[in-house]
């Protein structure tokens, strides 16, 4: 349920390791209830604000409020949040039912109410018949709830993910985002999540701070990250843009300044076929086809050498016939370029 009070508010939030500014000067609230993902690149600095919402570091400057109070100093323990991390870190001699009852014995709970919890825990990730197992008997995936249990059992208010799902592979790593979103949903508690994989933050969010350099480059929801990227860089990390520069995109398609369109909004046709009204046309060849399965991306290659791509899905199947050298027309609706914050 979101909330006027933020479950994180970061105010001015700096760090730094020597000459190395982290994150920079950071301003940000996250709702209540959200499902909060903080996507980039290595050393963008979304993995240093998780530790430093979580108490693992402290901030050179700037404040942390939790529900509106101010945690920036208070220890990791002190703070209502708990932390999944890639590897699971779960405990190799206890039990999977003595993993996840471990945060309970620690805040004094009693054997009996512990072992009830921790049985309801994991039931609610689907592992109800495995609490006398040890982590070496289950699969990545299984390891992967068990630590979600042993992180929700304690009921905390934020539930901080440090790329917990990089370790899987692809098909069981789809599942468990589906998994881990509707584990977010039935609990209603805050999830914050790190990711470098743009596919998983725009499956399991409700909004995407996306970082670079130590800043956020763009905060917004999926659907406004991918169809409205504010910067080249943006445009480029999530997903597959074509990016014209003002002086490409002033003299290609009529525009002003630096501007990107995604190559699903682009069809090709034949030369020599009229031009539809609010519709751009681009002449070229074919230089490259690259079967992807679901699609296949193919570069197109203009007159002055300048390629850009397009991507077509395979809903008939696939040609055998070789298309590289067609003479084909680009063409694609003006009102699907994205005008882009120039570079700084």
């Amino acid at each position: 349920m979101i909330t006027s009070t933020p479950a994180i508010r970061l105010t001015g939030l700096t760090k730094s390791f020597g000459a190395l500014v982290a994150v920079d000067n950071l301003d940000l609230d996250i709702a209540e209830g959200e499902f909060f993902s903080m996507l980039g690149p290595s050393g963008s600095g979304k993995t240093t604000v998780l530790r430093l919402i979580a108490g693992f570091e402290q901030p050179t400057s700037g404040t942390i409020a939790l529900r509106g109070q101010d945690v920036t100093r208070r220890a990791p323990f002190d703070r209502d949040v708990n932390t999944v991390f890639q590897d699971y870190a779960l405990f190799p001699h206890m039990t999977v039912l003595e993993n996840v009852a471990y945060g309970l014995r620690v805040r004094g709970v009693s054997r009996a109410r512990r072992a009830e919890l921790a049985r309801a825990a994991l039931e609610s990730v689907a592992l109800g018949g495995f609490g006398d197992r040890k982590p070496s008997q289950l699969s990545g995936g299984q390891r992967q709830r068990v630590a979600l249990a042993r992180a929700t059992v304690v009921e905390p208010k934020v539930l901080l993910l440090d790329e917990p799902l990089g370790a899987l592979d692809l098909k069981l790593r789809e599942q468990m985002q589906v998994e881990l979103k509707e584990l977010q949903r039935s609990l209603g508690i805050t999830f914050i999540f790190v990711t470098h994989d743009q596919e998983e933050a725009l499956t399991l969010s409700d909004r995407i701070a996306v970082f670079n350099a130590g800043r956020i480059e763009q905060l917004g929801t999926p659907a406004e990250i991918y169809e409205s990227p504010a910067s080249p860089f943006v445009a480029s990390f999530v997903g597959t843009s074509n990016i014209f520069d003002a002086e490409d995109a002033q003299r290609l398609l009529g525009v002003t300044g630096v501007t990107s369109i995604r190559p699903e909004k682009i069809t090709l046709a034949a030369p020599g076929t009229t031009t539809p009204a609010g519709a751009v046309s681009l002449p070229g060849t074919i230089a490259e086809v690259i079967y992807i399965g679901t699609a296949t991306r193919l570069l197109i290659e203009l007159a002055d050498g300048r390629r850009f791509s397009v991507l077509e899905q395979n809903t008939a199947g696939r040609s055998t016939h070789d298309r590289r050298g067609d003479a084909v027309v680009a063409r694609f609706a003006a009102s699907d370029l994205v005008p882009l914050r120039s570079p700084t």
